[in-house]
């Protein structure tokens, strides 16, 4: 209240000196924004890549995490995964349990930049009950594409009862709940005593979507002889794009794990065009932390030198799709029915995902590269290949004509509804027989007998034709499969640098290759 009244007395540049004397973490605070400043682009391959967003924790002294750009989850409600710990954010920050620390230490802090450059993030068992820090972006900074990455040097989880973890939800999720909104586990550890996990000496990388739910798709990385997730700092990432993401650790240029839209189970919904949030935590216990021991680290340690998103300093070049071969195939055939070519990429550009689509009825199409880590993409640093399959549909109705028995109405009793433009001289005839047999009376002339008797003929000619007996009628053979004709088969390209919506027409580069069905 003092410092209120003494501004509305002071000019403007005292009272912004007071507030700087007595309120100095004010400016601390605006200093430790995410901000790219000291950041350099980093270049990888052919292509240059810009940070657009980093969090380095640089600030100075210790403190607690800024929460401009950090919100946190609280509570003990076991996330959906039957974990132990209770999540507090930093001291007094609203809705914090009423067990969490009420004060700033270093010592009972579970997230805190601990003044060197460092996000610490700890789990501490104090009394029995274990306490743990769970940080989020949700609300504050979304992202969509680029490079997005953090260095970090994991607790022990030798023994179980940690799953430290960097991951991310669609920013929808309060919309459409998860797993619909996606979820990418960037790294995830835990011991090696509960389901095989990966331990100090390796990672794994996993996404959730609507039909992959809590087990979700993904793959394991193991570290190299000497190296350990828990006595160095690692980067672990990805290349984020329209329809792809390539996980790595530590090499950009090396990812380990490659998926796309073409990787998920059948009518499964590709969540990762869109916004995501960021997240980092150290769960205790649960599905995958297993039961803690006392040999379970405590405190166990999770720091973080940084996090980032990179964006690509321009766009990587177009790849040059050529002229592939076209396709002759039988309707149905399961032979003949593809089309091979070698795409030209500029070295050093990454990875490209291909698709495809035709426009051939009751067809469809498939991609398969020979990429020794994904069947879906191609590698700009390798001699790779693209081969377009069609499956058509054969026309399983006779291959000729078949015939029925066919019983028409006699020519006295033809129904009215079956007139039509190729019986309506029935009836114009028979009244001419009429008018005819008249005249024939009242005049009696030769003319007159000699059109009386041709239309007569006419008549019995009709009757024969159209009355009494069986007759057959040919049918044509039906078409229940792709028809013959010529249609195309399109290839689309997707580079790393594409931001588009991922539909077939925000692709980098298509070719169609003609089809023609027989």
């Amino acid at each position: 209240m003092s410092v209120r009244m003494d501004c509305n007395r002071l000019l403007l540049s005292k009272c912004l000196l007071v507030i700087v004397v007595l309120f100095p973490g004010a400016v601390q605070r605006a200093n430790a924004q995410a901000s790219c400043t000291g950041v350099s682009n980093d270049t990888q391959g052919a292509v240059t890549w810009v940070p657009k967003w980093c969090e380095e924790f640089n600030s100075t002294p210790a403190a607690p995490p800024d929460t401009t750009v950090w919100s946190f989850d609280l509570g003990n409600s076991g996330f959906g995964n039957n974990e132990l710990e209770t999540y507090c954010g930093p001291p007094g920050y609203s809705g914090n349990p009423s067990t969490c620390p009420t004060t700033f230490s270093t010592a009972t802090s579970n997230a805190y930049v601990d003044g060197s450059g460092h996000l610490i993030i700890q789990a501490i068992n104090s009394g029995g009950n274990w306490f743990s820090g769970r940080m989020k972006t949700q609300g504050l900074q979304n992202f969509q594409y680029g490079r997005v990455e953090a260095s970090i040097q994991l607790p022990d989880t030798t023994n179980a009862g940690l799953w430290p973890a960097f991951w991310s939800l669609g920013s929808n999720i309060n919309t459409t709940p998860w797993p619909a909104c996606g979820e990418v586990d960037f790294m995830e550890d835990w011991s090696p005593q509960v389901l095989n996990g990966p331990g100090p000496g390796g990672n794994k990388t996993t996404i959730h979507t609507a039909a992959t739910g809590g087990n979700g798709v993904g793959g394991l990385f193991t570290f190299p002889t000497g190296q350990q997730a828990d006595t160095n700092f690692h980067t672990y990432g990805t290349i984020w794009s329209a329809n792809m993401m390539q996980f790595y650790v530590d090499d950009p240029t090396k990812p380990f794990l490659i998926e796309t839209p073409s990787n998920l189970p059948s009518g499964d919904t590709w969540a990762f065009n869109a916004q995501l949030f960021l997240l980092t935590n150290i769960a205790v216990g649960g599905t995958l932390g297993g039961t803690p021991s006392n040999l379970t680290p405590n405190p166990g340690i999770m720091m973080l030198d940084y996090v980032r998103q990179y964006q690509p300093a321009a766009s990587v070049s177009t790849p040059v799709l050529g002229t592939p071969p076209s396709i002759n195939v039988k309707a149905g055939a399961t032979t003949g029915n593809s089309s091979t070519f070698a795409p030209g990429l500029t070295a050093g550009t990454g990875y490209v995902y291909f698709s495809c689509g035709t426009n051939a009825p009751k067809a469809t199409c498939a991609i398969a590269t020979t990429d020794p880590l994904n069947p879906y993409v191609v590698n700009s640093s390798a001699a790779e290949s693209v081969t377009v399959t069609v499956t058509t549909t054969a026309n399983t109705a006779a291959a000729g004509a078949t015939t029925a028995s066919v019983t028409p109405p006699s020519f006295f009793n033809f129904p009215l509804s079956s007139f039509g433009p190729k019986t309506l001289w029935l009836p114009i005839a028979f009244a001419g027989l009429l008018l005819s047999t008249l005249l024939a009376s009242a005049r009696r002339t030769r003319a007159c007998l000699y059109g009386c008797t041709l239309i007569l003929g006419l008549l019995v000619t009709g009757a024969a034709s159209c009355g009494g007996g069986n007759n057959t009628q040919v049918i044509p053979p039906g078409n229940n499969g792709t028809p013959p004709g010529s249609y195309t088969v399109t290839v689309y390209a997707f580079t790393e640098s594409n931001v588009g919506s991922g539909a077939n027409s925000a692709a980098d580069a298509n070719v169609a290759i003609p089809l023609t069905v027989n």
